[in-house]
Order: C-alpha cells, then structure tokens, then sequence
C-alpha cells in the first residue's frame, strides 16, 4: 500500500498510522466514559441470552388500553371489612391510585375504574417505551399496586393494612375510535349490571336475612327490571338515585376549569381557565361527553 506522510517534530507519521492511532484514541475515550460494568458485559460471552427476548410491540396507530385488576379482592374486602354492596373509602383510594398513574404517565389520556379494576387509555400515537407492551403494562400496574398501598392509610386512617394487595394486567390494542369506545361503553355497562346485582344481593342478606347461598339462588334469573322493582318494594330503595359512583364508575380525564385569581396589580378577582385532572362520575355510552370533550381521544 502507498501511504502518504506527514513531517512532526518526532518524525514522519503516516496518514494511515496517524487515523488509526485517533481513531484508537476516540474508541478508548468512549470506553473510559461509560461504566465499567458496562463495558465489560459488552464483552460477556453470556451476552447471548438476549436473544431469547421476546419483542412485544404494540401495533401502530392502535389505541392501547391497559387494564388493572384486582387480584383475590373477595378475600381482600372480606378481610379489610369493606362496607357492602359498595365501600366509598376503597373506591377513592382506587380512583387515587389511578390518578397518580396519570399524573405519572401523560399519554395516558383517559381511565375508566369501576370495584377492584381500572382500565387506562393511551394516546392512539404513543410511542411511550418504544410501544413495548411488557414494559407499559408492568410499570403501570406496579405504580398503581405502590400507590394504591402508600394512600391506604389516607384513606383508612383506622385499619391497617393486613396483608400486600395484588392486581395484574394486560394490554390490548383497539385499531379505532369506534371499537375504543364500545370498549369503554362495555365496561361502564359491566359496572351498572354488577353493582345493581351487588345491591340486591347484600341487601338480601344483610337487611333481608338470607344467608349469601340463598340470596344468590334467589337472584338467579333475574332481570334488570325485577331487580330494581325487588330493591324498590322490599328495601325502599330506588336505585336510580343511588350515588352516580356506583352505578358509573369514575372516570378521569384532563380538562379545563374556572380557577378565580386575584390580580397581584388591581386587587380584583378574575377567573382564568386551567388544566387539570379531573375525576368524575357521568355517563361516557352516550354522545354528551365525547361531543363536549371532542379532542380527548384525538
């Protein structure tokens, strides 16, 4: 090869020579900036086992939903003597546990929770860890599961927490608007079929006096309207006034409210708009609220 020179103070030095002696020189500067467990798991010859990793990336352009449930709640409520048919305290601690995921998280863009399970929307476009499943669907179950125990004794400032609870989750991918929500409609409707059997059911056996094994041979059957007329005429209760939390879940979105402030200037109080995290609890089947909330899933 013919190598063209360059005249130092300490000699000749090739053009060859003098490029792999930088580029030697840029290579251990690199190295020496990085950790040193690094750079040595680099060179691990048990590197191989990477392979072995599964990609599970979501697909494109499709609304991801995770989904948080509750894990043995049965035995959970029954030991930490939730109030029944519904224990206001552990509904707000849910939806508190679900506001910090979407405090934490902001392409979460919606949630919808009812009992012991929220699900939480992801912008259509989110590209929050490289769309890896596994990797949404563990931190946002593990932030919620923290959560929902560092907010326990806000909440139940006079029980102690027995024992750790556990939820699980998974992801799945909704390819449009349309399909997202007859998603959402689906679960607030599981609400309202739960919580009116739930109602019938612990009032016949907490007012009622059967035990749980003759209210549920009792409801067996039953339709929506021979429930509400049970709860109507044998309990004075007309389930349609009961609190919109249990009959709708709670759902939590961004929005804009009035906040009064006062002018540091004038003295006078004037109202400005301001995004927050609101937590509500209104029908989301119908048109009204997407029709007043038109960018929330865009």
């Amino acid at each position: 090869h013919t190598h063209t020179h360059t005249h130092t103070r300490h000699g000749t030095l090739s053009t060859h020579r003098r490029t792999t002696t930088l580029s030697a020189i840029h290579r251990t500067t690199k190295e020496e900036q990085q950790p040193l467990f690094r750079v040595r798991m680099a060179k691990s010859r048990y590197e191989y086992v990477k392979e072995f990793e599964l990609a599970d990336i979501a697909l494109p352009q499709c609304y991801m939903v995770v989904r948080v449930d509750g894990r043995g709640f049965h035995r959970f409520s029954s030991v930490h003597q939730f109030e029944k048919p519904n224990d206001v305290a552990a509904l707000n601690l849910m939806n508190r546990a679900a506001h910090t995921v979407m405090e934490e998280f902001p392409d979460v863009v919606f949630a919808i929770g009812e009992s012991d399970e929220y699900s939480f929307v992801l912008r259509r476009d989110c590209t929050l860890f490289q769309r890896r499943q596994s990797k949404i669907s563990s931190c946002i179950v593990s932030l919620f599961a923290s959560s929902y125990v560092h907010f326990w004794s806000m909440y139940f400032p006079e029980t102690t927490l027995k024992y750790p609870p556990c939820f699980d989750s998974r992801v799945v991918c909704y390819p449009n608007l349309n399909v997202l929500r007859d998603y959402i409609s689906w679960r607030q409707v599981d609400c309202h079929i739960n919580n009116l059997y739930n109602t019938c059911f612990w009032n016949l056996v907490l007012t009622g006096g059967m035990t749980e094994v003759e209210a549920e041979q009792f409801l067996a059957g039953t339709k929506s309207d021979e429930k509400n007329e049970l709860l109507f005429s044998k309990f004075d209760i007309n389930y349609a006034k009961l609190p919109e939390m249990f009959r709708k879940g709670s759902v939590l979105y961004r929005g804009s409210v009035d906040e009064p402030v006062r002018n540091s200037r004038t003295g006078e109080m004037t109202i400005r708009k301001r995004r927050k995290l609101l937590c509500t609890h209104q029908d989301v089947i119908g048109d009204q609220f997407w029709t007043d909330h038109p960018k929330l899933l865009k």
